[in-house]
């Protein structure tokens, strides 16, 4: 039974702090080397779900398929993870409280952490080296749609570990039914934290069926804001790639301020580039009497299209993109192109998201593009971890005190006084 595992996992999870970063990164050298050598099992068993998803929407097909140049992407990203420092056992704070009494602060596992991820099957490999390299104990659960290429990933990437370290290989469990999940989400006493990653429908289902804390994020409604003091031609560019470098990603953008001191210059150049990409275009009142778009409705602000399709609105100042952002938006990534220094300082503390950024492409949010090696999702929340989720966020800390029979009451009575003195980490 499912549970069994998950208890099981929990008993797990405190000896995994004793298998070194070595081991750790020659586990992941391996599953990297395995997914080298079986690279033309896992696209057959990828092609037999491209087979059966013929009839699911656009955005997810894509997410579905699996190439090589997909899967030397996976393999590069276990490279960069290898290289990156251990996430755990690292000193975070070190004070004294008084001679002989010090207070430190140290990073260790989450512990068990459970993730429901779209049809992505490259994001099981993503997920499963997070966890590996981060000292968690995971279980995994991908969407039906990439249910043969799930299973032969995840066969491929435990039998490397396994042949590395037996603790590390049986660090990871994959479910795969929707019973499961329900059955998953009432664990709250062997599982730490839950991250779904998908539509809002979903995190909201596992929002309100579970006692587990949840991180992830709901809609990716990405914004980019083009300023009447930005360049023309930097903004078309950084428009373009937002929008069309990968549309069913959730960093990419779905709607499109734009200043009206510069709209009737920018939306026809605009309008002409996303036009060569078949990039449907919604605008509103302001937008159509300058260029021939479809009509914008209230709920084109509020969509998240995953397509060639892009909403714009025509703003009177940075104050209303700004307050269209914070209305509309769902706090993962937004961008203005601008060149008033001022501006940006305004847009960057002001615009309530993950990541805000200036005269660049939001499809940068991502942790491998961050150096984090992969993510384990994007979070919108506001506690513990936000944006692309990587090894520090799959970390929490515990303190350590260290004394010689020093007791409260002399501190309560006078006696003797806190010094508070910042030491430095080691």
């Amino acid at each position: 039974m499912l549970i069994d595992s998950v208890i099981g996992l929990k008993k797990l999870s405190s000896r995994l702090l004793s298998v070194n970063i070595d081991t750790r990164n020659r586990a992941l050298a391996a599953v990297s080397e395995a997914i080298v050598e079986n690279k033309s099992y896992i696209l057959s068993e990828n092609k037999k779900d491209l087979d059966s998803a013929l009839n699911i929407n656009g955005s997810l097909y894509k997410r579905l398929v699996l190439t090589n140049n997909k899967i030397d992407e996976i393999v590069e990203g276990l490279k960069t993870l290898i290289s990156l420092p251990d996430p755990l056992g690292k000193m975070q704070m070190n004070r004294e409280l008084d001679s002989g009494l010090t207070l430190s602060r140290y990073s260790v596992p989450i512990g068990v952490v459970g993730v429901i991820f779209e049809s992505r099957p490259d994001a099981l490999v993503q997920i499963s080296s997070l966890f590996l390299k981060s000292g968690n104990c995971g279980i995994l659960k991908g969407g039906k749609e990439a249910i043969n290429t799930n299973r032969a990933l995840f066969k491929i990437i435990t039998d490397a570990v396994n042949s590395v370290s037996d603790i590390l290989g049986s660090s990871l469990q994959l479910a795969e039914s929707r019973e499961d999940i329900n059955e998953i989400l009432k664990l709250d006493q062997y599982i730490d934290l839950m991250i779904p990653r998908g539509g809002n429908d979903l995190v909201q289902y596992i929002k309100n069926n579970t006692k587990i804390p949840v991180l992830g994020h709901t809609d990716g409604i990405c914004h980019l804001f083009m300023d009447g003091d930005g360049d023309i031609d930097l903004g078309v560019k950084v428009t373009v790639d937002s929008k069309c470098q990968y549309p069913a990603a959730c960093n990419a953008i779905e709607t499109l301020l734009v200043d009206e001191k510069i709209a009737e210059r920018f939306l026809p150049e605009v309008q002409k580039a996303l036009n060569e990409r078949n990039v449907e275009l919604r605008g509103c009142k302001k937008t159509q009497s300058i260029i021939n778009v479809n009509k914008a409705t209230d709920e084109d602000w509020d969509t998240e299209y995953n397509d060639f399709i892009l909403s714009i609105k025509v703003v009177s100042n940075l104050e209303e993109a700004i307050d269209h952002i914070n209305t509309h938006g769902s706090g993962h990534t937004d961008c203005i192109v601008t060149q008033n220094e001022q501006k940006w300082d305004n847009f960057f503390m002001s615009v309530d998201s993950a990541s805000v950024y200036l005269n660049a492409s939001t499809r940068f949010a991502d942790g491998n593009r961050y150096g984090f090696g992969a993510e384990v999702g994007i979070s919108t929340n506001k506690i513990h971890s936000r944006g692309p989720v990587g090894l520090e966020g799959l970390t929490i800390y515990k303190y350590k005190l260290t004394g010689n029979g020093n007791i409260v009451d002399d501190y309560a009575t006078g006696k003797k006084s806190f010094t508070h003195k910042e030491l430095q980490c080691e």
